[in-house]
């Protein structure tokens, strides 16, 4: 976190996100609609953690979800 010209904290812009929504999820790295990503993070194809009333897609999970996949797809 950097300290901004108001005096306040904020997030690094350079820095990479940690958490996305889960739209923006699906559209990233799967190119699905905003109730598409919606119905996978149901079926649990896309992590998700629960914040207070929002679902927030962990990055590095999602990351090593696919790696995981990817690892599979070879070897078989």
């Amino acid at each position: 976190m950097s300290l901004k010209s108001g005096g306040s904290l904020g997030m690094d812009s350079q820095a990479p996100k940690k958490t996305m929504s889960v739209p923006e999820a699906g559209k990233q790295y799967f190119d699905l609609a905003k109730n598409a990503s919606y119905e996978a993070a149901a079926r649990g194809e896309i992590p998700v953690i629960r914040i207070g009333g929002r679902l927030r897609v962990p990055v590095c999970q999602l990351e090593r979800m696919l790696e995981g996949e990817k690892l599979k797809a070879a070897a078989g």
